[in-house]
């Protein structure tokens, strides 16, 4: 099964993907409801972590996906699949405000891993969108596993500088 299998299968059968993203900023909504006053203490913040994760990572791979698909593969607006490449980003957005009312992101465990995360992949996208636009041909005599290491040490490099940026 590839991944345009189950784009399709979720297209063909939306309804847990639905469910999914309508619940959790429902959830979110109710615990900042339920939990006024009180986001920055331990329980709800990790609360508001489980949700951001479960909302954030979905979103982030969606908006990557957005991008590598109109940017590399030319993909048409009218084309998006609203249940895989919109609704992730939407629920993000909104559950991501309805947390922020409550409670103030630095409060919330791990979320700065994943600004780390969205930082590394908009570097990595640049990087690679720039590649693909200087139109460089390569032809080598090396392994595979060469250019495997070049890769790890050229994203080692990467987040080696966005930590010296941001710190």
């Amino acid at each position: 099964m590839t991944l345009g299998d189950v784009f399709q299968a979720i297209g063909n059968n939306p309804y847990w993907v639905v469910c999914y993203f309508i619940a959790i900023p429902i959830v979110a909504y109710l615990a900042s409801i339920f939990g006024e006053g009180e986001g920055d203490l331990p329980p709800w913040t990790f609360f508001y972590s489980i949700l951001v994760f479960l909302v954030t990572i979905p979103g982030i791979f969606a908006i990557t996906l957005n991008v590598y698909l109109f940017l590399f593969e030319k993909q048409s607006v009218f084309d998006t699949n609203v249940y895989t490449q919109i609704l992730p980003v939407v629920s993000m957005f909104i559950t991501l405000f309805l947390v922020r009312k409550n409670t103030c992101f630095e409060d919330i465990p791990g979320f700065g891993k994943l600004s780390g995360l969205v930082m590394i992949l908009v570097a990595m996208m640049a990087f690679m969108w720039v590649l693909e636009k200087t139109h460089i041909i390569a032809i080598t005599f090396l392994p595979a596993q060469w250019f495997f290491f070049g890769f790890l040490a050229m994203l080692a490099i990467v987040i080696f500088g966005w930590r010296k940026l941001f710190s």
